[in-house]
């Protein structure tokens, strides 16, 4: 039988998801500061705090194309000691061609084992610091995380406050690329239904899409 291949239609997730510091949206502290960042970059420890969904994820992704740095990336409940010794052992080698910086991306840091974190503290300041290697925890809350862990980053909040108009501007744009010869549903709705979560926004709109 021959093979099969299918070409499905990217979620508007993912079609629409910011490549670019700038292309946030809300977040306008964050994006100051990464945007001056990103304009002389050097390895640091950031941790980025907030609600699921806000791009805390993406902004790394973004940040990392934008100072052209290699990402490794240890996912959700994926950081124990063993994980993070072998990242680590590969971050002190140059990063691989093009790329000026090692990024070591921990989603979901607040869920890292002990073990970890304690190992995570000399690597974290200057007693065995990796060379060329920038890091970026992102976490929902910080109750799980060390007072020390938490003293060698440097906290960015992300939040949904204020978030509203720029949200609204996004899903218009992408509803008049997606349908725009129907009526478009009631976007602030949306957006109040998903509790200001762009990505949830995009979901609900999505399901909207699908009866237009």
């Amino acid at each position: 039988m021959a093979n099969m291949t299918f070409d499905f239609p990217q979620p508007l997730t993912e079609k629409y998801r910011p490549v670019r510091i700038a292309d946030f949206a809300g977040l306008d502290k964050a994006k100051k500061i990464l945007t001056r960042f990103a304009s002389n970059p050097r390895p640091i420890s950031f941790l980025f705090i907030g609600p699921s969904g806000t791009g805390k994820t993406t902004m790394a992704l973004a940040l990392a194309e934008e100072i052209q740095a290699e990402v490794h990336h240890i996912g959700s409940q994926e950081c124990g000691l063993e994980r993070l010794q072998r990242v680590c052992t590969t971050c002190c080698y140059v990063p691989m061609e093009g790329k000026r910086l090692h990024m070591i991306l921990i989603d979901e840091a607040d869920k890292m084992t002990t073990a970890a974190q304690d190992y995570l503290l000399s690597r974290l300041d200057s007693t065995e610091p990796i060379p060329l290697t920038l890091w970026v925890f992102t976490a929902n809350a910080t109750d799980r995380l060390q007072d020390r862990f938490l003293s060698r980053t440097m906290r960015l909040d992300f939040s949904n406050y204020g978030i509203q108009a720029d949200a609204a501007e996004l899903l218009e744009r992408v509803w008049k690329n997606e349908a725009p010869e129907s009526s478009m549903p009631n976007l602030a709705r949306i957006i109040k239904e998903a509790c200001g979560n762009i990505r949830e926004s995009l979901m609900r709109l999505e399901a909207e899409l699908l009866v237009a």
